[in-house]
């Protein structure tokens, strides 16, 4: 049976997303310009399947426009990492608002014994073998004429997301490295010519014996860090160490005001999760929101080519979401003059405060 599930729209939400009037010069003519970086589906729903290849269980969430049927969608796939010890369930509600902004998201629960004690009864630890399983199960939903997505899945576009664990395991992928010191993998890994852009919450990567962190050779995949910036777990200064090590741009640094470890999670301190003693300060729904549409809107831009997606992760976000700073370095070349002209019209003292960035190119 396919469950509905509904998802809120806030008044933060619709004033952060939608930036009427803008006034953009170009070409010496002056024009008003909206653009309006909300999700362009209203409705998502979800289901749940098991994976062929790995026996998971998963839940798929995916956009429900009336016309879903016409022939006119293809979804890319993202699939969500999820964080140690932490169940699929919790992720519903960043899920199904990343599927509102036109992806298929799978979040699967992938169990196998705690690397400390490999006799130890199995428990919910991610691993890059899932990434071909969830392929090939994609591939399978999409021709299958009794599948929910059938026809819509644009098995050809990949991106990931995860949370601290997961994430981890995420950027060894990005890096097309196995890892098996760090427990990331239990078998050789090759990174998927399908996959495009990665962006992770409360990730870090490094030797846990050495400490030192490692390397990712990303080969210029688009990377996002996502950081709560009272995140007692996943420490912020381990987020920008990592993001230091990613070796060529694009990439992001996102900081949340507010947000702890669980900032994306339905609750707080997911039962049985280790617990961050941290208090999140920002209110839990909007900074649910919050962390999804970066998310959403970082892939758009990586993934998609969406040029509204584009100007607002590399140039407009930051300087009308206040609880987000951004660091970047190596801007894609795809961003749209209009929003480059806006950029440098519009709030550029500010942002200039708030944001620090590293244009491709410049001193």
């Amino acid at each position: 049976m396919i469950n509905y599930k509904p998802y809120f729209l806030s008044k933060q939400f619709s004033f952060v997303c939608t930036l009427a009037a803008f006034i953009v010069v170009f070409d010496g003519k002056t024009s008003a310009a909206t653009i309006d970086y909300s999700p362009p589906f209203k409705e998502t729903r979800f289901y749940s399947t098991t994976i062929s290849a790995n026996k998971d269980l998963a839940d798929i969430y995916y956009p429900k426009p009336s016309d879903i049927n016409s022939g006119k969608y293809s979804f890319p796939i993202v699939l969500l990492w999820q964080g140690a010890l932490v169940d699929k369930s919790f992720y519903s509600d960043y899920a199904s608002l990343v599927a509102r902004y036109g992806f298929v998201v799978v979040v699967p629960n992938h169990f196998r014994p705690l690397p400390i004690n490999p006799n130890s009864p199995p428990s919910l630890l991610s691993e890059t073998s899932q990434i071909g399983a969830v392929l090939s199960q994609m591939a399978i939903e999409n021709t299958k004429t009794t599948s929910p997505i059938s026809s819509v899945v644009d098995t050809q576009r990949l991106g990931l997301l995860g949370h601290y664990f997961g994430g981890a395991v995420g950027l060894s992928v990005i890096g097309n490295n196995c890892l098996p010191e760090l427990y990331l993998c239990q078998e050789p890994f090759t990174r998927p010519k399908e996959l495009l852009a990665g962006g992770f919450f409360g990730a870090n990567l490094r030797n846990p014996i050495s400490k030192e962190f490692v390397p990712i050779a990303n080969d210029g995949i688009p990377v996002a860090l996502i950081q709560g910036d009272i995140d007692g777990v996943a420490l912020p200064e381990r987020a920008q160490s990592t993001f230091d090590k990613i070796q060529t741009p694009p990439k992001t640094l996102i900081t949340v005001t507010g947000a702890n470890h669980f900032g994306l999670t339905d609750v707080n301190n997911p039962a049985g999760a280790n617990p961050d003693l941290n208090t999140p300060t920002l209110e839990p729904a909007f900074g649910i929101e919050t962390i999804a549409r970066w998310s959403a809107l970082f892939l758009r831009a990586n993934m998609l080519k969406d040029r509204a997606a584009f100007d607002y992760i590399y140039s407009q976000g930051d300087g009308v979401d206040p609880n987000v700073s951004l660091t970047s370095v190596g801007v894609p070349e795809t961003s749209s003059m209009a929003g480059l002209a806006m950029f440098g019209i519009v709030g550029l003292g500010y942002r200039w405060r708030k944001r620090k960035a590293t244009l491709a190119g410049s001193k």
